[in-house]
């Protein structure tokens, strides 16, 4: 799988960054590339207390040079991690005016998987109306909220809980979170 994870600006960085390293541990690091966001960066740096640093390549948010810009190029999904109502509402109405809102778009007319894991609350009309109509263009709309059934006790496990089904929606194997069993024991 060759796939783009585009960090938005939304708050939310730890979702990236754990994402980044599931991907690092289990994929080939040709097949990722990594953009940022301006606003995603400078959040990052405010949420981590850290630059990013990872193995992936990085495209720079006004790199239209770059396969993800075209639907010629062969690759196979774009994860908008977190995703700022802003940049959802640009990618609901096929506002292409980065790389990140571009290969979106491509994603959408080339019926590639898209995900969008949005984090935002509480949500408008407007917001809810372009989730909407990414969904109806065949995005997956991921909203970032993480589950507690299995206790976790570190933030770093109610991040890996939305990691996790964004992983499930690419089709990638992982053991980041418990899966729910089919008899389950009552506590």
């Amino acid at each position: 799988m060759t796939l783009l994870v585009a960090i938005g600006g939304a708050s939310g960085s730890l979702y990236a960054r754990r994402l980044l390293e599931a991907l690092a541990a289990s994929v080939e690091p040709a097949k990722v590339a990594v953009c940022f966001s301006p606003r995603g960066l400078e959040v990052w740096r405010h949420e981590l207390g850290e630059d990013p640093s990872f193995a992936f390549r990085r495209y720079a948010i006004d790199d239209f040079r770059s396969p993800f810009a075209s639907g010629s190029a062969l690759w196979d999904a774009v994860v908008v991690i977190p995703c700022s109502m802003g940049r959802l509402g640009r990618i609901a109405h096929g506002v292409g005016d980065d790389l990140v809102s571009r290969a979106a778009d491509v994603a959408l007319k080339e019926r590639r998987k898209l995900v969008l894991v949005v984090r935002e609350t509480p949500l408008s009309q407007i917001h809810l109306e372009n989730m909407l109509a990414v969904t109806r263009a065949g995005a997956v709309v991921l909203p970032a909220a993480p589950s507690f059934y299995f206790r976790p006790t570190r933030i770093e496990q109610l991040a890996d809980t939305v990691v996790a089904r964004v992983l499930d929606q690419l089709g990638l194997a992982h053991t980041l979170a418990p899966r729910w069993a089919e008899e389950q024991t009552p506590r």
